[in-house]
This record gives structure tokens, C-alpha cells and sequence, in this order.
């Protein structure tokens, strides 16, 4: 509830009156109360941000975690992002701030962006500790199980690494990432007692909902589920989306649709997607790649201050008018073969 303090506030450090704004829940059974908003570590990057610029990065890092957000997101796939974060973390109380990395997936080449082995595994979580500074992080996550040759190999040659470094004080807890609810479903029923958390990205938004048929079975093996990409992969945003995005031309013409009729009305489509996704009860937090303190104030002021009468009613017009079902694209798969 909002109004108490986390026990990731630091006194002297901390805006305390915004940490008490910020509402925070419990990650699954893994014991942290997380701020319902989390830093996406993707466009803390110049390869998924084209305009970020590094000091400014580091400022908006600093400054989010000032007001409350205490999760942050990031891997080894998005670029410079885990070494910014360790300059950025240098003057940061390690107890104002839990921090979640991942495995397996690296290179942007799709030929040899996916690697679960062992060997490649315990090589990736050592140079992720050494690029943030740390000695131990929060979470280490299999990135896109749904990409994976089997989910036999990430359970018996990846996340027995992963179990490995928690053993040996690394870190605290195990995840799996990916786009298809059912393969993380899978992987979770049959990880059940090694895996603590469940990142999801685009499958609880205004396009799509399936992530919803999940909820209680995730519910039910405890474990904590994290909602990644609210605006569809730039779907939902008034830019448009963006030309690799791997949705039908029904979904791509509604998300140039909406954002039409967004600009119109002088209201930001990302913002009213962000706002929908951070309704789904039983999730922990949202993600939101937020690389400069502009953006940051634009999501925190979503977040305390809600939609305003103008924005609620686009938003329920949307709903009512044009996405009125869910609309996927298979799979995490589907998106990588657009890069090629």
C-alpha cells in the first residue's frame, strides 16, 4: 500500500515523500516487495534507444531509484546497458535497489543470438557481475525459454548453472523470461521450486490479453510475475509501429489507427498502454525503458497521478472500438527472424 516504506529505503538518500507514493508488492514468494513500476535496463542503450546519451542514462538511473523504483531489468543482450548500470550504481546504496540480469541470449545476429549452455552460461553471469560492480544480484533469468532448442536444455543445463551461483551467494533467486505464456507456464510447472519469478513482455495489453489464462496457475506455484513491453513492442505508441514489428497488417493497421486518433486528440497512446497494463491485478511490476529523466517524469506522474478525464475516455474508446480481442504473433521467434 502506498504511504509505507520498502525495505529498500535509505534515509538521507531517498525522496521519501515520493517513496511513499510509490506502491510496492510482493515478488511471488521470493519475499521482495518491489515498486509496481521497474527500469527496464533496454534503453538504458543506444542500440534500443537511438537518441540515449550516457550521462543523461546514468542521471535518470540515479533519479528513479531516488523516487522509489527499486527494480531494475537489464542483460547482457542490451548492449552497454549492464556497464552503464554499474557506473550509474557506484553511488547508490546496494540496499536502495534489487537488480534482475539474464542469460542465453546475446548477439543481435539472430544466427548467434541464442546460447543455453553451461559453459556459455557461467561465462555470461561472471562478466554480468563484473560489468555492474557487484558482488551478488537479486535475480538471474533464462532470457526467451521460448527460443530455446528445448526446454529440457534450460532446465537441465542452464538453470542448474544459475542454481549453482545462488548457491554460492550470487544471487538470491531464479526467473525465465519470453513472450509465449504457455512455454513459460510449461517451464514453470515443470521448474516448480527452482523458479521464482516469471517475466512476460507484450501478452497483457490493450492488443493482447492472454497473459491473463496464466495468472492463477502462476499464482498458485508462487511465483512472482513481472510485465514487461506495455506498448506492444512500439505498438501502442504515437509513433506508430515500428517496421520490424511482427504483428498481422490487421494488428500493425490498428496500432497506426489508434495512434492517429491519439495525436488528434493530443494524448500519448504509450501513455494510456502503460496505464491498462499496470491494472492487471497479481502482477508485481511493469517495465518501462526509461532513458532519460523526461521520460521518468512523464511515468511517474502516470503513475501517482492516473489518466486525466480526457485520456480515460480515448482509452475507452480504444477498448470499446478497436481492440476489442486479443492479437498475437506466435512467438519470440517470430520477431527475431524480422531482423534479418
Amino acid at each position: 500500500m502506498p504511504g509505507e516504506l520498502p525495505a529498500t529505503f535509505v534515509k538521507g538518500f531517498h525522496n521519501e515523500e515520493l517513496v511513499r507514493r510509490m506502491e510496492y508488492r510482493e515478488l511471488g514468494s521470493s519475499g521482495l516487495r518491489v515498486s509496481k513500476i521497474a527500469l527496464g535496463g533496454a534503453t538504458l542503450s543506444s542500440i534500443f534507444y537511438n537518441d540515449f546519451q550516457r550521462e543523461e542514462g546514468i542521471k535518470t538511473v540515479v533519479g528513479a531509484i531516488k523516487s522509489g523504483i527499486n527494480y531494475i531489468d537489464t542483460a547482457p543482450f542490451y548492449g552497454n546497458s549492464e556497464e552503464l548500470l554499474g557506473q550509474a550504481l557506484k553511488g547508490i546504496p546496494r540496499e536502495a535497489y534489487y537488480i534482475a540480469t539474464k542469460v542465453a541470449r546475446y548477439e543481435l545476429d539472430p544466427k548467434k543470438m541464442f546460447n543455453y549452455t553451461a559453459a556459455k552460461t557461467k561465462e555470461s553471469v561472471k562478466r554480468s557481475l563484473d560489468l555492474l560492480g557487484l558482488e551478488k544480484v537479486d535475480v538471474l533469468q533464462v532470457h526467451d525459454v521460448d527460443a530455446a532448442p528445448s526446454l529440457d536444455m534450460v532446465l537441465d543445463e542452464t538453470i542448474p548453472v544459475l542454481e549453482e551461483y545462488v548457491k554460492a551467494g550470487n544471487a538470491r533467486f531464479i526467473g525465465i523470461t519470453g513472450y509465449d505464456v504457455d512455454v513459460l507456464k510449461e517451464c514453470a510447472e515443470r521448474g516448480k521450486g527452482r523458479i521464482q519469478v516469471v517475466l512476460n513482455y507484450a501478452r497483457y495489453t490493450l492488443a493482447d490479453n492472454t497473459l491473463l489464462r496464466h495468472m492463477k496457475a502462476f499464482k498458485e506455484l508462487h511465483v512472482g510475475v513481472i510485465c514487461a513491453s506495455a506498448h506492444s513492442l512500439g505498438l501502442l505508441t504515437n509513433a506508430g509501429p515500428p517496421s520490424i514489428h511482427p504483428g498481422s497488417p490487421e494488428l500493425l493497421a490498428l496500432g497506426r489507427r489508434a495512434a492517429e486518433i491519439c495525436k488528434q486528440r493530443d494524448v500519448e497512446l504509450g501513455k494510456l498502454a502503460m496505464y491498462y497494463t499496470m491494472q492487471l491485478d497479481g502482477a508485481a511490476t511493469f517495465l518501462v525503458g526509461i532513458p532519460n529523466r523526461r521520460l521518468l517524469q512523464v511515468n511517474l506522474d502516470a503513475i501517482f497521478d492516473g489518466l486525466t478525464s480526457k485520456e480515460q475516455e480515448v482509452l475507452q474508446y480504444l477498448r470499446e472500438n478497436l481492440f476489442t480481442k486479443s492479437y498475437s504473433w506466435g512467438s519470440t521467434l517470430s520477431y527475431i527472424n524480422n531482423f534479418q
